[in-house]
Order: structure tokens, then C-alpha cells, then sequence
């Protein structure tokens, strides 16, 4: 702000003038049928200076821009009014001239209030001329217009614009106070920023997009008069409609002779401009979620809209949030990462469009920041409009028969991220690796092994009725997928091949609310209130058999955010679908920033993941991998990998999360109209989970370099390790004391080998030199041939040599 010299009159002799003339000129220039009395001026001059002297001016709401990760890309607009403020330099010369042609010929000479219009238009009003003219600069426009945005009540919005001489002394004497400390150039960017152009669009910057698609810089001689001519009736002037066009013609071309007039532009000029056909785009801003740069972007959006109205930086209350977004003028730049997002919404679609019953959903997260980089699933991001319903009837039969309609093709339900009514879905045997970090932070090994038999009975208590029950009993038990993969195994080997009977038994080694609690450190929410029932309550949760067998409901995101934590090496970030936030201001927010803590051991993290390399085909020089329940995907996607598949009871879901050191990818297949389904989710088929997970990260990694895993080391991996007694050509009996003596968990083959030993005496054991304490040790039965028995065990432990299983299904399967 700055005071300047004035050339008509001094302030003082301004302030008198318009005081003397507030009851009569200004009041007959407003209402030309106000007869002059004594009365009228005398009431002028006392109460224009009681006026306020001081204009509060509140910020207009600006237009906020989401941006995808590279902060170029367009995500979506959201608004309350289309309007981004723009400097004096980035506004057409003749966009600014125009302005002052069509409303204050004199802007750059009076002192805010032109008197010698204000008598002009007195004495034209009162001599029955058949148009009437007004009195208002642009100083006093534009002081009408800060008002009504100030305006904290209805009222004063009222006041503020209604055509009373009231209302136009009290803008004559703010416009004089404003004229005083703003220069001309400031108050004409303020107006042109705030003024309404019609078909929402409010300042200069929405208009030029609206109208031609360019930003305001770029306005010609005959767009920026035409803009010039809506601010007096947008409505009236609207060139978009049949009966507007003419009229903004019309008007248009009425400013320009008037730019000729005052020595704006020549008459060349004009006339060239005036002979241009007047085209107009018609170019309607998009707003909010629905009309994201690509449809498909729509799920990304809402996760944001959400996670913005639960931040109480914006607001205490969720009106409060919402209207900082919609009229803050932020820039946004989303964690969306394009090349992610697109490669998730091809994948997901493919051979299996959008009326599927079954909602292919993948979510992807980048380890040690929380970035969420894509959200997709085969669904339209659209309001089913009930007048001419798209959506099928609910696959739930219930809701089916009265007439109810699901979620496909249609929705705007957080499908992915859960809220409202979603809660999530059951994730199978993904679960398993939660098994895995307790236990690892309870100090037992990866090389731990149990012998895992076709059926395990747990101390597990369910419903005696229940087909997961031994028969006869309430005792839990669970069986496998493939009876094959019964045997002995450690966690490598059964984390591969997704061997129930081995989880079960360790998680009840472990405690299940320490299985529980994992899964909570590493993200798990739990949103149904019979899982929170469970997981908040310790005995209940101590009692939770099926949870290493993920029975419990997770999103894909939450899923996916689980395994990124481990692929940080166990530094949890709270999910965040953004990366940068600006004010108009330029300035930063920090609540953009990361929000990471450490949850587990860096230890047990790399321990955990070298055991999630096996399921998806990969291994690391430490890994002792000897199945594969989804090892297409390290072939794949042809870098370094780690996750798990899962699938639940009669297939009702089916998952797969598979994760490089850069993206952690988690798909979950699922009705979610009716979680019942009768409708099998398959795996690595070309309507199943695997081939959207693994294709998105492959896609996702392209230009990327592959980053290996550090592998664990020491004792986390190996365990206390301790000297197996030698038990050769020795008796059976004998040779089970001697080993549980020595602290070993003794297990006798069924199948006989041939040795030195005479027949039915302990040929030797597996493995035979060293194990970790507590380990199965596999008693081998000679069959008295004569043939030594064959080299030492790497001591893994023997593997089952079955094919990989599926892997998943809780009560029966892996």
C-alpha cells in the first residue's frame, strides 16, 4: 500500500464535496425520482462522516488444483467458486484496458469517487432521458465486492449489494479510504479477481479458461472486451446461450469503440477486432472427484477428499475442512504417481470389465514414506443416478429381492480404503507373515521347525458344530489345502508352500494376541466391531485361532501399507495421499510431510520379508525356499520381490501382495455387496487376483532400477544352535530320549531307508549335525539293506517335495 498525490481534488476537499452531495446528488443519482430537499443534503453531510473509514477485506474463495506426483499432471479442481488470483503482470494490457473502457473511463484520475459522473449522472437522471447511468467507479465496485466476501452473516451481503443510497455512500467513502492507500494497478488486480463472469466463473484467470481455454496473458483485443462487457450482466450477456450471444456481440463490440475512444487501442485495431467472429468454449471447469482428469483417478480422489476432512489442521469441524478446501487456493501434489496409477487401472479391467460381481481392488504404497502411489478397482467412480439406474441388482440375495442395487458398474464407496459401511474383506493367508513377526520377536528363528501334520489339533476353543472342529471335540483344527504338504517345515519352507498346520501351532506357541498386536504395529485397522471386539480384548484375542489364517477384514490398503512396513525395515508410515501442500501463499504445510516411526526391529523386518521372498519365486542368498504358492511373480516382474498369496473358505476372496524395495502392491478380490458369495475368486488365472498385482508392480518398476532386500543375519536366522546326539544303529526308544535330553522335538519317519544298520534301528537323523534348539529332528528307520544312508540335511529341514498350493483358506486351507 501506498499514498498517493490526487489530481481532481484533495481528500480533504473530496470528503466535503461528497458530503454536502451524499443526500441530494448521490441519492438522486441512485433513485432519479428522490426530489432535492434541505432535509437530504443535511442528513448527507452529518452521517457520510459517521461512515466507517476502514475496509476489512476477507480473502474471496480461490479454487484448489490436485496434481499428480510430478506436480504437473491434473488430477481434479475442487471449488466453491471457480476463481484463482492473478498478478497485474499475468493480465492482458488489453484485458486491463477493456475493463476501463466498459466501466471507469476515468479509473487512472479520480480519487475512487469520479464527482464530476456522479453530477453527470444527476443531471441525466433528472432530466428523463430514457437510459439511466450510474455513478460507480471501479473503486467502488470493487469495494462492494470485498464487502459481500467479507461478510461473515447473510445480512451483510444483503447490505452490501442492495440499491439503496445508504449502501453507495458508504462505498464513496471506503472507495476514497481504499483509493488513498492501494495504488490504481492494485486496485484494478483486486477487481479483475474478484469480479463474476458468468458460468461460474469468478476473476479474470477462470474466466479466460472457461471462455477460451488460456490463461489471461493471452487474451486478444476482442476476448478480453468480451469479458469486459459480462461483468455488468453475466447472466444477460452469456454467450454460451441462444439468447445471450447477440448480446454480448453486442456488448463487445460497444467496448470496443469505447478502447478506441479513450486512446487504448487504434481504430485499425478495433476495427479488425470487431470484424473477428466471436468464439467462446464454453470450457466449464471440472469439480471435485467425479471429475477427475482421468475417471479412473476417482478412487485416488476420494481417498484424498477423505483423508483431508480428517485433518483438524484445516479445521475443527468438518464444514470448516471442507470450505478450506473448496476456497483456500491450495495446490496440491498427490502421492498419485501416474505411471503406477495407469498401469493399476489397465490391469485391473483387463478380462474383467466393470460389470463384474467381483471387484478386482489394488492399492499401492511406497515403503518408508506411506506415499500411497495408486488406488484402483474395476468399478466406474460414479453416483448411480436412481432416475435411470445403471447398477445391477445386489448380488445379495436378500437385498436382491427387494430390489435393491449393488455397487457395480457404479460407485463412489470407498472400496479400496474402507469407511462407512466397508470394512473390509478376509485376506486369507497374507495374515501368515504377522505369525512370522511375533514369533521372530518372541526369539524364535527362521529355521525353526515343526512337524505340521495333515490335521492339527489346536487348544483353540470353537463351536463344537463348527466343520473347522475335530470331530466330537470344540477344540479347533485346522487341515491344509493339499494333504501333501504335510511334514516337517520351518518358516521358510512353510511360508512358501502356505502350510496351515504349521501357523496354527506357532501362533499358539507365540500367543495369538501377540499375532494380533503385530498385525496392529504394522497398520492392521480393524473395522468391523466383531474383529475390534476381539483384537481389543486380550483374552478374546488369546483365543482367535483362524487369525493367522486371515479371517479378520483389511483393505487393500491397509494390507498393502503392512508389508511396506516390513519392506522399510519395520519403519511404519501412516498412509498419506499427498506429498507437497501449498497456501495461496506459496507457502509449504507441513502436515504434507511423512509420518514415520519405527514399529519393529530392523532385525526381525529383513527376517520376515527373506521369508516372503519364498511364496512369490524369489530367494535371497540366506532364504531356504522349497515351494512357491505365487512364484510366477518374481519371473514377472524381473526384480527383486517378496509378498504372499491368501484365499478364504470355498474361495470366497482371493489376495496376493507382492512388493519391491520402491512399491508394496496389495490386491484383494471380493463381492463387496455380499461377502457370502458363491462365487469362486480365483488366483493366476486371467479373471483372477495375481495377474493385476503382479502386472501393476511390473509396470510400476519399468525405468526403475531393482533394489535388492538385505537379508538377515545371525541368530534371528539361525537360531541357537546346538549339537544333535549321535543316535545311529541305536533303538527307537532309545534314540527319542537321547534327543529330547539334548532339547530337540524327536519325530519318527514312517517311510524306511536303507543303511548300515540292522532293520528297524535309527539309520540316522534329519538333519544330523547341527539345529536350532527346540527344532524337529526326523528319526530315520533303517530297512537293513546295507546302503548308508545319504549326506547330511542343510538343516532346513526335509521338505515334503509337494507342488505350491494356492495357500489362504482359514479352517481347512492354505
Amino acid at each position: 500500500m501506498r499514498k498517493r498525490d490526487h489530481n481532481v481534488l484533495t481528500n480533504a476537499a473530496s470528503l466535503l464535496v461528497c458530503g454536502l452531495l451524499a443526500g441530494v446528488v448521490v441519492a438522486a443519482a441512485a433513485f432519479p425520482a428522490v426530489a432535492m430537499s434541505g432535509l437530504a443534503a443535511k442528513a448527507g453531510a452529518e452521517t457520510f462522516g459517521a461512515l466507517p473509514k476502514e475496509l476489512t477485506v476477507g480473502q474471496a474463495p480461490q479454487i484448489s488444483y490436485l496434481l499428480a506426483s510430478d506436480g504437473k499432471t491434473p488430477l481434479a479442481t475442487m471449488y466453491d467458486e471457480n476463481r484463482r488470483d492473478v498478478k497485474l503482470a499475468d493480465i492482458s494490457p488489453y484485458m486491463q484496458k477493456a475493463i476501463i473502457a466498459a466501466e471507469d473511463h476515468d479509473f487512472y484520475k479520480h480519487n475512487g469517487v469520479d464527482l464530476n459522473g456522479v453530477a453527470r449522472a444527476f443531471v441525466n437522471n433528472q432530466s428523463g432521458a430514457n437510459s439511466q447511468q450510474g455513478a460507480s467507479t471501479l473503486t467502488m465496485q470493487y469495494v462492494r465486492l470485498a464487502i459481500a466476501y467479507s461478510a461473515t452473516h447473510p445480512a451483510d451481503v444483503v447490505a452490501a449489494t442492495e440499491d439503496t443510497s445508504k449502501r453507495k455512500m458508504r462505498e464513496m467513502r471506503l472507495a476514497l479510504q481504499v483509493d488513498k492507500e492501494f495504488s490504481k494497478d492494485d486496485i484494478l488486480t483486486r477487481y479483475l479477481n474478484l469480479a463474476s463472469f458468468g458460468n461460474g466463473a469468478y476473476g479474470i484467470y477462470a474466466a479466460s479458461q472457461v471462455y477460451f481455454g488460456k490463461p489471461p496473458n493471452k487474451l486478444k483485443i476482442e476476448e478480453a472486451a468480451m469479458l469486459a462487457g459480462m461483468v455488468k450482466a453475466p447472466t444477460t450477456n452469456d454467450p454460451t446461450t441462444k439468447t445471450g450471444y447477440p448480446l454480448a456481440l453486442d456488448r463487445r463490440n460497444y467496448v470496443i469503440d469505447n478502447m478506441i475512444k479513450i486512446g487504448a487501442i487504434t481504430k485499425e485495431e478495433g476495427e479488425a477486432a470487431k470484424a473477428t467472429k466471436m468464439v467462446v468454449k464454453d470450457k466449464t471447469t471440472p469439480n471435485g472427484c467425479v471429475a477427475t482428469n482421468k475417471k479412473e483417478w476417482g478412487f485416488f480422489c476420494d481417498y484424498f477428499y477423505r483423508w483431508w476432512m480428517q485433518q483438524e489442521t484445516f479445521g475443527s469441524t468438518s464444514y470448516d475442512r471442507e470450505r478450506r478446501l473448496k476456497s483456500g487456493g491450495y495446490t496440491i501434489v498427490t502421492s498419485l504417481d501416474a505411471q503406477a496409477q495407469n498401469a493399476a487401472d489397465k490391469a485391473v479391467r483387463k478380462n474383467l470389465g466393470v460389470n463384474s460381481k467381483a471387484a478386482r481392488m489394488v492399492a499401492v504404497v511406497e515403503p518408508g514414506t506411506g506415499r500411497v502411489r495408486a488406488l484402483s478397482v474395476n468399478r466406474n467412480f460414479k453416483i448411480d443416478d436412481p432416475r435411470k439406474p445403471q447398477n445391477k441388482l445386489s448380488t445379495d440375495p436378500r437385498k436382491r429381492s427387494k430390489g435393491i442395487r449393488g455397487n457395480y458398474p457404479n460407485t463412489v464407496n470407498p472400496l479400496l480404503t474402507g469407511g462407512g459401511d466397508i470394512k473390509g474383506y478376509q485376506a486369507g493367508s497374507t495374515f501368515k507373515i504377522f505369525t512370522i513377526v511375533a514369533a521372530l520377536e518372541k526369539g524364535i528363528p527362521l529355521r525353526y521347525t515343526i512337524n505340521s501334520p495333515k490335521q492339527f489339533k489346536s487348544e483353540y476353543i470353537i463351536d463344537s458344530s463348527s466343520s473347522a472342529a475335530c470331530p466330537g471335540t470344540h477344540f479347533y483344527c485346522p487341515t491344509n489345502s493339499v494333504e501333501s504338504m504335510a511334514g516337517v517345515h520351518n518358516m521358510w519352507s512353510a511360508f512358501g508352500r502356505s502350510v496351515n498346520t504349521f501357523f496354527v501351532p506357532l501362533q499358539q506357541q507365540v500367543g495369538s494376541e501377540n499375532v494380533v498386536k503385530a498385525a496392529q504395529k504394522l497398520g492392521i485397522q480393524f473395522r468391523s466391531t466383531e474383529d475390534a471386539d476381539f483384537a481389543n480384548n486380550k483374552e478374546a484375542a488369546h483365543q482367535w485361532g483362524a487369525f493367522t489364517l486371515g479371517v479378520s477384514a483389511t483393505t487393500p490398503l491397509d494390507l498393502a501399507n503392512a508389508y511396506a512396513t516390513l519392506a522399510a525395515d519395520g519403519k511404519y508410515c501412516e498412509p498419506i495421499p499427498v506429498q507437497e501442500i501449498k497456501g495461496p501463499d506459496g507457502k509449504k504445510l507441513d502436515i504434507a510431510n511423512p509420518r514415520c516411526e519405527q514399529r519393529i526391529s530392523t532385525d526381525v523386518a529383513r527376517a520376515a520379508v527373506d521369508a516372503a521372498r519364498c511364496p512369490v519365486g524369489d530367494r535371497s542368498s540366506t532364504s531356504r525356499c522349497t515351494g512357491a504358492t505365487a512364484g510366477e511373480v518374481r519371473r514377472i516382474v524381473g526384480k527383486p520381490v517378496a509378498g504372499k498369496s491368501g484365499t478364504t473358505d470355498s474361495e470366497k476372496t482371493s489376495s496376493l501382495v507382492a512388493m519391491t524395495k520402491q512399491y508394496s502392491v496389495a490386491g484383494i478380490m471380493a463381492d463387496p455387496d455380499w461377502p457370502q458369495t458363491n462365487q469362486q475368486m480365483g488366483h493366476n488365472t486371467p479373471t483372477g487376483i495375481n495377474p493385476p498385482v503382479y502386472e501393476t508392480l511390473r509396470d510400476a518398476m519399468k525405468g526403475k532400477k531393482g533394489i535388492e532386500f538385505t537379508p538377515p543375519s545371525g541368530k534371528i536366522m539361525e537360531g541357537d544352535q546346538r549339537s544333535i546326539p549321535d543316535v545311529k544303529c541305536v533303538d527307537v526308544e532309545t534314540a527319542k530320549d537321547r534327543l529330547r535330553g539334548a532339547g530337540f522335538d524327536p519325530v519318527v519317519s514312517s517311510a524306511r531307508v536303507p543303511s548300515s544298520c540292522a532293520a528297524g534301528k535309527v539309520a540316522g537323523t534329519s538333519p544330523n549335525g547341527r539345529t536350532i534348539k527346540g527344532g524337529v529332528v526326523v528319526i530315520e528307520v533303517s530297512s537293513g539293506s546295507g546302503t548308508p544312508a545319504g549326506p547330511p540335511d542343510n538343516g532346513a529341514g526335509p521338505g515334503p517335495g509337494n507342488p505350491p498350493g494356492q495357500g489362504g483358506r482359514p479352517g481347512r486351507n492354505g
